[in-house]
């Protein structure tokens, strides 16, 4: 296959292969550096192009069909390239392989394939099915290969992924040993892929005018054109003398020429040589057959007699077996009476030779009781034999009827064996009845099962390759969801630091401003101009971005419909929410990986809610917006199900219908003033005003000693804004009001009001002593702006994203919450207040405040670290203290004002003198 990329390509002829403009259709040259590498290992480690003639589908009209190509593939950009023919200069098209997928039907033509990209399909056939697999399974592997070589991903995700090295090696590993188990290598057809593949003939080419391509005729043109300069050079270098041959016609001569005789026959003619060979093969494979298969005579005959023989040996090796026993046991016997022979022999030597009839005597009485012995012994084994013989008569009778069941199962056999006769008899009558319909039905079945087998042979193949098609598409996938991740994680960085820097640059806008006061001049009313454009709102770049990009740009509104950038009259206030809203997004931006989304996973794992330690920490954190409404109810539900009844909230409804409440027309005023930065309560055509003032309503009703007081409106709003439910929120307002604020927290005097602002000062002056010396100094009295904090728990203070976090904690852990937020909200701005001097600057600085604290991770942190300890006992404790102390300065007044009263009474209406009186008016004509 070298020799053949070689020969052609250096000597000038028409398959310039070692040139190769952009994007065409021939193979690539080979560089120093990889012809050094590929001279280093052996041939067959050179990986082959990809490269061959396809039939490829397609046309309009009557030259629609078939059309033959060349086809080869880029690495570098994963197309796969196609011309007309292998000499062409040009290519007709390509296809982008980096995102298509392969398909192979097993119903299909046979050698026919699909590749499937996002725009369109196009089919192709191979020559052979093998040359299909082949393409294939190539054509995957150099995808693979192309999705592998891409660029690393950011610093930043290698670093998140270094710690799960191992996992993911030996995932790779696992995926790679399933792969193996997936792919089966096919053998390269070297006759039709490759390089050497341009100088074989194409198998059934189209004739010349279908095989153009009419769609890319200008490129069909100039490859024409290119041929023909080509084919002019090559027969220009042809002219050479006659004794001169190319080496190409040299090494086809070598080819052709018959090879010569080994030296083991030498004079043998090649084709005897051939015929004997054929003969031997054909006399082995029947030897070999006859040996295999024991059908015929002689062999069959041959393990019948061994068999016999065996069978003759084993019943001679039982037979002798058993005499042998038998011998065994006669001369056991034969032993015994030669030993009572010896014994009796010994019993007569002695009584002959006893000198005395005394000794004679013992011995005759000795042999009597051996007598007696014998006979009991005898009588023993006569009782033993009948026993025996009952047995054997038992037995027989079991025998009896044992014979009596299988001549009942020979009975039945015999007659079962009837019925098969008669059976066999009609199946072979109707057999022979219809042969010839019987040969073409058996030879039909044949022919269908030859079929199905070769369909199961294609299903089986085509499985193989979608398995491993879908196995490594998967792969590319996941490969592909991970860059994206990482993509995704550097644009919100990048997001966050642009976001910055626009806030940098918004505060320098600011500053300059400050710094040139009302100075008038060119660079005044440029700053303006600058300062102007900044506070434009581009709502439609922002949701062309929002659509692009996951952690989209800053959007008008955020999810509860409160303005991101409040709309302030003041041109200094609106350059301040702007830069708010920057910073709040950039710290959204970079906490959404690294703590919102873990959070989020948190709280979706989450089942059943129930009161625990984990479950404080999560809300101090904060619920996300999906999981905020679930959890809400099951707070307030804790709260007030000792206060709920069914139907409790409709029948308030029907009570404000059918009479009015004094406290209606307040209800009506703080309508038109409740949230004017959120959409909700603004648009005209919203409903939540509406439901604000039934929930409203229906409160008054709930708690007539409080009827409705200013705050309320706002506390209503907010569980609007989350529970989007009527009912959910007037009971999330009566849990509020009567569970967590102390019991006169909004009654007509205020009370438990006005001793909270008092124990926040004393835990100022102990959690922030250098803070409240330098107010104390200038005079600020820090409750004229936290008196309306703990009234609607920050609903006006803070923006919505820190405002609902709070809330989280507060439905939960009560009050103590919200002194928690107090102190770090002065923490947090500590620094910032310290450096203003003047009481007005602080003053104006305590209005806003609130709304520039972007960061809601370290407010939470200050709030429930920082600020610790704070026991609920010391906080019980103060309040007593100040509650002491406020109900008797109270008394104090009521005292002062009733002597007031008395001594007005006592003194009457006093007219001072020199003053007319009405009386002498009335006098006067």
């Amino acid at each position: 296959m070298e020799g053949a990329q070689e020969s052609p390509a250096e000597s000038g002829s028409s398959v310039p292969w070692s040139e190769e403009p952009a994007g065409s259709a021939k193979v690539p040259e080979v560089s120093l550096s990889e012809e050094s590498e590929g001279c280093t290992r052996p041939l067959e480690a050179t990986p082959p192009k990809l490269c061959g003639y396809l039939s490829k589908f397609g046309g309009k009209g009557p030259i629609r069909g078939w059309k033959s190509r060349w086809f080869f593939f880029d690495e570098r950009k994963c197309h796969l390239y196609y011309s007309r023919t292998a000499q062409d200069a040009n290519p007709l098209d390509s296809i982008d392989l980096s995102s298509a997928v392969f398909d192979c039907k097993a119903d299909a033509e046979e050698g026919t394939f699909e590749i499937k990209t996002p725009n369109r399909i196009i089919t192709l056939k191979a020559a052979t099915k093998q040359a299909m697999l082949y393409w294939l399974q190539q054509l995957q592997m150099k995808r693979w290969e192309f999705h592998n070589s891409l660029p690393a991903l950011p610093a930043a995700h290698d670093a998140a992924l270094a710690g799960n090295g191992p996992a993911l090696r030996l995932e790779l590993e696992q995926e790679e040993e399933e792969e193996e188990a997936f792919l089966c290598p096919v053998k390269t057809p070297t006759d039709l892929v490759g390089v050497a593949a341009a100088w074989q003939p194409v198998h059934a080419r189209p004739s010349a005018l279908q095989n153009i391509s009419l769609k890319h005729l200008g490129t069909e043109i100039q490859n024409t054109m290119c041929n023909i300069r080509g084919n002019k050079q090559t027969q220009g270098a042809n002219h050479r003398p006659p004794g001169e041959d190319s080496p190409l016609s040299e090494e086809t001569q070598r080819e052709e020429q018959p090879s010569p005789p080994g030296p083991g026959a030498p004079g043998k003619d090649p084709a005897n040589s051939l015929k004997s060979s054929l003969t031997t093969s054909l006399i082995r494979k029947a030897k070999s057959q006859s040996n295999t298969f024991p059908l015929f005579s002689e062999g069959l005959m041959r393990n019948r007699t061994a068999q016999e023989k065996v069978l003759a040996l084993e019943q001679q090796v039982l037979m002798l077996t058993k005499e042998l026993k038998a011998q065994k046991e006669l001369v056991k016997i034969l032993h015994k009476a030669l030993e009572a022979a010896q014994q009796e022999k010994r019993v007569s030597s002695a009584y002959l030779a006893a000198a005395q009839d005394k000794d004679r005597l013992e011995l005759v009485r000795h042999k009597v009781r051996q007598i007696a012995e014998l006979g009991r012994r005898v009588e023993a084994l006569e009782r033993e034999r009948e026993s025996l013989a009952q047995t054997a008569s038992l037995q027989e009778q079991e025998i009896r009827e044992l014979q009596q069941h299988v001549q009942l199962l020979l009975d039945k056999n015999q007659a079962k064996q009837q019925v098969i006769c008669k059976l066999s008899e009609k199946v072979t009558q109707d057999f022979m009845k219809a042969p010839e319909e019987a040969d073409r039905d058996f030879l039909s079945q044949q022919e269908k099962m030859e079929h199905l087998k070769d369909d199961m042979e294609a299903y089986r193949t085509q499985n193989r390759f979608l398995n491993s098609e879908i196995h490594q598409v998967t792969k590319i996938w996941r490969k592909v969801a991970e860059k994206e991740k990482a993509l995704l994680m550097k644009c919100a960085y990048l997001q966050a630091q642009n976001c910055q820097v626009e806030s940098k640059y918004l505060a320098g806008l600011r500053r300059l401003q400050e710094a040139l006061g009302v100075e008038a001049g060119e660079c005044s009313e440029l700053l303006r101009q600058l300062i102007q454009e900044a506070l434009q709102w581009e709502a439609s770049e922002a949701s062309a971005d929002s659509v692009v990009l996951s952690p989209s740009t800053i959007s008008e509104y955020d999810e509860y419909g409160f303005l991101t950038v409040p709309n302030y009259e003041v041109e200094d206030l609106r350059l301040l929410a702007k830069i708010q809203a920057l910073e709040v997004h950039s710290h959204h931006l970079l906490a959404h990986e690294a703590v919102e989304r873990p959070l989020r996973e948190r709280w979706a794992t989450l089942g059943e809610l129930a009161p625990s330690a984990e479950l404080k920490q999560l809300l101090r954190a904060g619920v996300p917006h999906e999981h905020r409404p679930r959890v809400w109810r099951w707070l307030i539900r804790l709260r007030v199900q000792h206060l709920q009844a069914p139907g409790c909230y409709q029948a308030l409804l029907s009570r404000g219908q059918a009479c009015k409440h004094s406290a209606a027309r307040q209800i009506e005023l703080d309508l038109n003033r409740t949230f004017p930065n959120n959409k909700h309560f603004t648009c005209p055509t919203s409903s939540f005003p509406d439901k604000l003032r039934r929930v409203l309503l229906a409160f008054s009703w709930q708690n007539p000693t409080i009827g409705y007081c200013q705050g309320l409106n706002r506390l209503a709003a907010i569980a609007l804004l989350v529970l989007d439910e009527e009912e959910s929120a007037f009971w999330c307002l009566v849990a509020i009001v009567e569970t967590i604020m102390p019991a006169d927290y909004y009654s007509k005097t205020l009370l438990a009001s006005q001793v909270d602002q008092r124990v926040l000062q004393d835990l100022l002056l102990e959690k922030l002593p250098r803070l409240m010396a330098h107010l104390g100094q200038r005079h600020v009295d820090l409750s004229f702006i936290t008196f309306n904090w703990f009234l609607v728990v920050f609903a006006d203070s803070l923006i919505s994203n820190i405002l609902l976090q709070v809330w989280d904690a507060f439905l939960y852990e009560g009050i103590k919450v919200v002194f928690r937020y107090a102190l770090a909200i002065f923490k947090y701005n500590e620094e910032a207040l310290l450096r203003l001097q003047d009481s007005l600057e602080i003053y104006q600085y305590l209005h806003f405040f609130t709304k520039t604290i972007c960061d809601s991770r370290k407010l939470m942190h200050i709030a429930f670290n920082d600020m610790n300890p704070f026991p609920m006992k010391q906080l019980r404790q103060l309040r007593a203290a100040h509650r002491e102390r406020l109900e008797a300065e109270l008394n104090e007044l009521e005292q002062l004002k009733a002597e007031y009263l008395e001594t007005r009474a006592a003194q009457g209406p006093a007219v001072p003198e020199g003053s007319p009186s009405e009386d002498e008016g009335e006098a006067e004509p």
